[in-house]
């Protein structure tokens, strides 16, 4: 009986084939569920702002008795408005925030759907949208 031998000489075409072929079926699988996850991370993002920019505009209600006008804006939980001689802020400990698409948050004062209205647009930045598209409120 005759003995073959074979050296160790790397891998073979097929072998390196068959790798390839697996490696992209499983980022095929893994890769839109990321991507899906980083949408909704951000959509979580969004959320979490508005409820703090709330907290902070609430605050400003508290101590002047109303919440600033739509002119005013945000920039009024950071610098006092010209127009606000009892102002104590800043209410937010940073400056406003954009949200996770790089965008201002739209702020109106009186609101269409309460005292005022707070949201982002969403990753389109366009009215209406479903899933990541879709605008995010605090109403």
């Amino acid at each position: 009986m005759r003995h073959i031998q074979r050296s160790a000489r790397g891998f073979t075409l097929l072998e390196l084939l068959v790798v390839l072929v697996v490696l992209g079926l499983l980022a095929g699988i893994v890769g839109p569920k990321y991507f899906n996850q980083l949408g909704r991370s951000e959509t979580k993002v969004a959320r979490a702002q508005i409820e703090g920019l709330n907290k902070a505009l609430d605050i400003y209600r508290l101590e002047l008795g109303h919440y600033p006008s739509s002119e005013q804006g945000l920039i009024a939980l950071t610098a006092a408005p010209s127009d606000e001689p009892r102002w104590a802020g800043p209410y937010l400990q940073k400056a406003v925030p954009q949200d996770p698409w790089g965008r201002d948050y739209i702020y109106r004062s009186p609101g269409e759907n309460g005292d005022y209205d707070l949201l982002s647009m969403g990753k389109d930045g366009q009215p209406g949208g479903d899933g990541e598209n879709a605008e995010i409120t605090n109403w």
